[in-house]
């Protein structure tokens, strides 16, 4: 069965989302970065899901890592539910 590995940053607001992205994008670590400011409890781990199947997200999160950007391409802002999302693909299989 397919599978990815990925982390995420979740903030309230598109605004942020993008603010995070742009500071990631200029070099900041995208784990120090989520553990920071990260609304999701997995931003403590530098916002690492670990490995998971097609399904077990949201539509919208599952869309983005099943049929995204490239492993290790930044993706986002996703919104979904529980806010905005910068994404991470670290692997698929």
């Amino acid at each position: 069965m397919a599978y990815a590995e990925a982390r995420h940053i979740l903030v309230a607001s598109e605004d942020e989302c993008n603010a995070l992205k742009t500071e990631i994008q200029n070099g900041a670590d995208f784990a120090d970065v989520a553990a920071k400011n990260s609304q999701c409890p997995s931003g403590a781990n530098g916002g690492d899901l670990g490995r998971f199947t097609p399904g077990q997200m949201v539509p919208e999160f599952d869309e983005a890592v099943f049929r995204g950007g490239d492993v290790g391409e930044l993706q986002g802002p996703i919104q979904t539910q529980f806010g905005f999302h910068l994404l991470e693909v670290t692997a698929r299989g």
